[in-house]
């Protein structure tokens, strides 16, 4: 059959054409037709020499135009990637943190895990790491002559407090501050020194797909804390474990290698099975193979194996560096000369001090061996050390799992880990019930967890269950009542502050403001001017005020104090009450010696038995008389022979109304010098001061309870003044009804009789603990236990308290805090309120006839 001369329609079918038959002939004919098109693909690929000769023979015309046009994309956009990987390193470095780690009593070995299983969540989405990069940490270990630090470097855009509340939740009981970041190692010497240094990385020697050693019966960082021991001071040493979560496609694309393998090992022994050896014993040798390849097939096999767990769960890419460096003096030519620059140290002695530095870089290195499994670490060769260090710059790295990071980076676990700085107490949040400021609240301090830098303080309705301050000398006990005393200032509260050592009085007066100078009353023991009076004698029931004032002198001089000397003291005080004018101590020593100042001030004693104990008196002889009175007379010239206490206590009318300082908002400040006035001496005058503040305080019984201002009594040293006339546990109990918050201070529970300790423990229902000995630890732990225990009390920090308040009457759970430093200091505010105290004492004051202020 001829074929038909006509031209092929290339046309779609007739849409009347419905037949089967016309339609499938239709189809093909377009098909064929289409295949016969020439197009640039089809013909490159039936010939692709003929467009390679076409495009060789166009360079030629094109080629000086594009290649320029061509090199110049390529260098913007090099250039561009440079500027952007800049601008990523600064926005990490702009606000970054460092966070120094102190090391708990006793670490979880599964801290370091739960850690880096938490901060892979710094991993951010797909678009925003195409936009803004990765941000990454730097794990570091330094060290020098004082010991090993570890620190936690943090790159800006993290939420401050994120990584340290992470390390304290990872490790209970570590502590972690953060401060402005800078260098691990310094990069510049001091003047006449110069700087050595050698350094370098570590990096996995094969397919990062393949895991380090991450199970390890003994800590494995021992080797590494014990390779830079014995520096110098002139040494100093650091590990760097930079860490980036990662994220996207690269975990995907490292689990690719172990498919293949797997794969091509089947496809291999498919073709074996295919196509086998002819030969006999040749055959049989192919067909089990050599034992070359059994082994190779088992460690492939066990390789296999460890790379599947490491592929699960989040990763890690990680680069460690380290580096040691060391400072060798500068030596001159000719010290006589004008040697001009100083020359270099000797070639032997920075020869000695080079080869010192590589042999530590050496065990540093070596010290990661133990991580040896399927994979292990190689050295590598890092320019500048020093500055690379300092950078913290992470571009690429190796693979890890957050098992194996951990291995690397954590807390040393052996108790014995030399020189290691360890954590005192755990830091444990307050309760949310505890207030924070205002004009009611006097502050405690700051917590130092959970919600960090949250302020914390005792309302002053619950202050009214008075304030137990206990800790060593030192620990901050007189700053925080320093500022709980300028507090109750602000708000206009009455206070009476006892000091016996004198520097918390110089404290507040330097602080407090003017306008409140005319509410102070000054008792310093230390100035020359005249102090105020406040004469114990001086009370509306003056029998009560010799009752108390004999039993302060027995208390005091309890170990020469016998029943004779108290009945000579309480008679004698007692004919003086009785007669007209103002009684003072002064005139007891003329009472007991002169008989005719004795006959005038018996004229107004109708007490027969008062009469009667002077009848025995007159009797005595001379020296029987002198002997009676011996006892009390050389405590009492002990005690008036001194200026200030004599001007104090037996000046006359008293000048200051205690009633006053608590009503209506003054502030009584007693400095009671010990160095000055002698224990015995400043204890007495403390004691009057309760004394005469708690005879006051219960003056306000005849006032209801909403007119009964709220006053505070604080007492430092506590210890020296409780000795009074009735017991402590009815004065702090009776002490809330009357709106008056007590707060005691001391340094351990042995200056305590057994009996004050109990009712202070009882009563003063606010506890808030400085860093206490050992032996106080294991019998205060009862109040904040389970939540901090006898390690916690004996090793908290300076100005750190473990604290237990009451809130709305009931106790809450223990926590820590750090109290808060004193606001800076007034030039010359100090003398200016004393001055204006020193006008106020010369003159008897009224009382104030102000309304009383309404209870808080």
């Amino acid at each position: 059959m001829r074929p038909d001369p006509r031209p092929l329609a290339l046309a779609w079918p007739d849409p009347c054409d419905f037949t089967l038959a016309g339609s499938r002939r239709t189809w093909a004919a377009t098909a064929s037709a289409a295949a016969l098109t020439p197009s640039a693909l089809g013909g490159y690929l039936r010939d692709p020499w003929e467009p390679t000769h076409t495009l060789a023979g166009q360079l030629p015309v094109w080629g000086p135009f594009a290649g320029p046009v061509f090199a110049l994309l390529i260098a913007a956009v090099l250039a561009w990637a440079r500027r952007a990987r800049r601008r990523y390193q600064h926005r990490l470095h702009d606000g970054a943190q460092l966070v120094t780690v102190l090391v708990p009593p006793t670490v979880d070995p599964d801290g370091a895990e739960t850690l880096w299983a938490n901060l892979a969540g710094l991993a951010q989405s797909g678009w925003r790491r195409l936009l803004t990069g990765q941000p990454h940490v730097a794990w570091e270990y330094l060290f020098d002559a004082d010991g090993i630090r570890i620190q936690l470097w943090v790159p800006g855009g993290v939420p401050h407090g994120l990584v340290e509340r992470a390390v304290e939740a990872a490790w209970p009981g570590a502590r972690a501050t953060a401060e402005r970041p800078h260098p691990p190692l310094p990069t510049f010497a001091l003047p006449g020194r110069r700087l050595l240094s050698a350094g370098g990385e570590l990096r996995l020697a094969r397919t990062e797909t393949l895991p380090i050693r991450s199970d390890h019966r003994t800590d494995p960082l021992r080797a590494l804390l014990a390779a830079p021991l014995g520096l110098t001071r002139d040494q100093r040493a650091a590990v760097q474990i930079l860490a980036r979560p990662v994220a996207g496609r690269r975990p995907a694309r490292h689990t690719r290698p172990v498919v293949l393998r797997l794969l091509s090992r089947l496809l291999d022994l498919l073709l074996d099975l295919l196509t086998p050896s002819t030969h006999g014993r040749g055959a049989q040798a192919h067909q089990n193979g050599s034992p070359a390849d059994h082994q190779n097939r088992l460690r492939q096999a066990s390789e296999n194996r460890a790379a599947l767990p490491k592929n699960r769960g989040p990763r890690y890419e990680t680069r460690i560096r380290y580096a040691v460096l060391t400072t060798v003096p500068y030596t001159t030519a000719d010290p006589g000369a004008d040697a001009g620059p100083r020359s270099l140290a000797s070639d032997e002695a920075a020869r000695k001090a080079q080869g010192q530095i590589q042999g530590r870089a050496r065990a540093i290195a070596a010290a990661f061996t133990g991580y040896s499994d399927h994979n292990h670490y190689r050295r590598a060769r890092l320019r500048d050390p020093l500055h690379a260090l300092a950078r913290r710059r992470l571009r690429r790295g190796d693979l890890l799992s957050v098992a194996e990071l951990a291995a690397l980076a954590h807390l040393p676990l052996d108790l014995a880990a030399p020189g290691l700085q360890r954590a005192g107490a755990k830091a444990v949040p307050p309760p949310p019930a505890i207030p924070t400021r205002g004009r009611d609240i006097r502050p405690i301090g700051l917590a130092d967890s959970g919600q960090r830098r949250r302020p914390v303080g005792l309302h002053v309705a619950d202050a009214r269950h008075h304030v137990h301050v206990l800790g060593a000398t030192g620990a901050g006990k007189s700053e925080l009542l320093a500022r709980m005393t300028l507090a109750d200032v602000h708000a206009g509260r009455g206070v009476v502050n006892v000091d016996p050592k004198g520097d918390q009085i110089n404290d507040i007066l330097a602080r407090l403001p003017l306008a409140a100078a005319h509410r102070v009353v000054l008792f310093d023991a230390e100035t020359s001017t005249q102090p105020p009076c406040l004469n114990p004698l001086d009370q509306p029931d003056r029998h009560r005020a010799a009752d108390n004032l004999t039993s302060i002198f027995s208390r005091i001089y309890a170990d020469s104090w016998g029943p004779r000397t108290d009945d000579i003291l309480r008679a004698s005080l007692l004919t003086l009450a009785a007669g007209p004018g103002t009684p003072r101590l002064t005139d007891l020593p003329k009472l007991l010696e002169s008989p005719a100042f004795r006959a005038r001030a018996l004229r107004a004693v109708d007490d027969e038995i008062l009469l009667g104990f002077w009848q025995w008196y007159d009797q005595l002889t001379d020296g029987a008389r002198a002997f009676a009175v011996a006892p009390l007379m050389n405590k009492l010239r002990g005690l008036l022979l001194r200026p200030f206490i004599r001007h104090t206590l037996a000046a006359g009318p008293s000048t200051v109304q205690i009633d006053d300082v608590l009503d209506h908002g003054g502030i009584c400040l007693v400095r009671a010098a010990q160095d000055t006035l002698g224990v015995e001496t400043a204890a007495l005058l403390g004691s009057i001061v309760v004394s005469t503040v708690w005879q006051s305080v219960t003056r306000r019984a005849r006032l209801s309870q909403h007119h009964r201002a709220d006053a505070a009594l604080y007492l430092d040293e506590a210890h020296y003044f409780l000795t009074l006339p009735y017991a402590l546990d009815d004065m702090l109990t009776a002490a809330r009804a009357y709106r008056l918050s007590i707060t005691l201070a001391h340094q351990h529970l042995a200056q305590l009789p057994r009996h004050l300790e109990e009712a202070i423990a009882t009563n003063a229902r606010n506890k808030v603990f400085f860093a206490v000995s050992p032996t106080d630890a294991r019998r205060l732990v009862g109040h904040v236990e389970p939540r901090l225990n006898e390690h916690d009390l004996a090793h908290l920090d300076v100005f750190h308290v473990a604290a237990r308040l009451v809130v709305a009457g009931a106790n809450t759970a223990p926590f820590t805090a750090r109290t808060e430093p004193l606001p800076p200091a007034i030039p010359g505010r100090a003398d200016q309120i004393r001055a204006i105290a020193h006008r106020r004492a010369t003159r008897p004051t009224e009382p104030d006839r102000r309304r009383p202020r309404p209870a808080a």
